[in-house]
């Protein structure tokens, strides 16, 4: 792997309160086959570097269905997670980006990429779900479990999805500052000139409407299965659950809501594909027409 002991200690004297090791599987072999930088003996001992950290906050990242799983393996990696008693735990489901040789090789094959399909990938991040409440852990978001919901605060991401801002650090890096959305520059040499100049390396940016950044609180709000449509009505002035009422009517009918008032919450099946329903509350251009506006951004020297 990447990760050394000097690495962790000095993490932790830069004052790091939060560590997470992208486990993803303990299988050597999906390892392998999945191109990881680490092995399963690797992982062991990176985590025993962690905890002589002792860092205030630990996670651990897997994710179901990358090539080569099985559910029996599947079931090994979540054991030997709950073994490392990490106070959070964030599961992902494989997706496959369409410049991975994976889906190179099936388009040219004609046959289907060799990742375990949406339903199935669901099936198992349930499964994982149960055993980890069965541990008492607590559900976050569609994505992570905590030990301890009183000490673990995830306020990065709190904050971000609640509108806060957020300086943009490395290559090709999202951030959003005053109302803008912006992007680092795409290439290494351009983001050090800009840096070693004592400029900001910034690329792009695009200054949304209030209701797309409604929207996008609203999405984003979603992935932790329950939405603060009061808070929302307060900023924006628009209450979320008038203008898409429709929606949410149709969320509730397919089994994805256990309510809609006071304030929408979704069932287990509705966190675990929340992805796939976040489109429905996209106005008609969607976020591609938002792109579309992103323009170069020239900043004052």
């Amino acid at each position: 792997g990447t990760l050394s002991e000097p690495k962790v200690r000095a993490l932790k004297r830069m004052g790091m309160t939060r560590i997470s090791l992208g486990v993803e599987n303990f299988d050597d072999a999906i390892l392998e086959a999945n191109g990881r930088a680490h092995l399963s003996a690797e992982i062991q001992r990176s985590w025993d570097w962690i905890k002589a950290a002792e860092f205030p906050s630990t996670n651990v990242d897997l994710i179901a269905g990358m090539v080569g799983e099985t559910f029996e393996s599947w079931q090994r990696t979540v054991a030997r997670t709950l073994d490392l008693e990490s106070d959070s735990v964030t599961i992902y489901q494989m997706e496959l980006p369409f410049n991975t040789v994976f889906v190179h090789d099936a388009k040219e094959t004609g046959q289907s990429a060799p990742v375990a399909d949406w339903q199935t990938k669901r099936e198992w991040v349930n499964w994982a779900f149960d055993h980890f409440l069965e541990r008492g852990y607590s559900v976050s978001s569609g994505y992570t479990l905590v030990r301890d919901p009183a000490s673990v605060h995830f306020r990065y991401r709190d904050m971000l999805w609640t509108g806060a801002d957020l300086l943009a650090l490395g290559v090709a890096s999202f951030g959003h500052l005053s109302g803008v959305h912006y992007q680092n520059a795409t290439h290494w040499n351009d983001y050090l000139q800009a840096v070693e100049a004592g400029r900001l390396p910034v690329q792009r940016g695009l200054r949304p409407t209030p209701r797309e950044l409604l929207i996008r609180e609203l999405v984003l709000g979603l992935k932790r299965g329950v939405l603060d449509t009061e808070r929302l009505q307060r900023k924006f002035g628009i209450d979320p659950l008038v203008e898409w009422s429709a929606q949410w009517r149709g969320l509730a009918a397919d089994g994805y809501l256990e309510q809609i008032q006071p304030w929408p919450v979704l069932t287990r099946q509705g966190l675990l594909m929340v992805d796939s329903l976040l489109p429905r509350f996209f106005d008609a251009d969607g976020p591609d027409g938002v792109l579309e506006r992103s323009q170069p951004l020239v900043l004052p020297t």
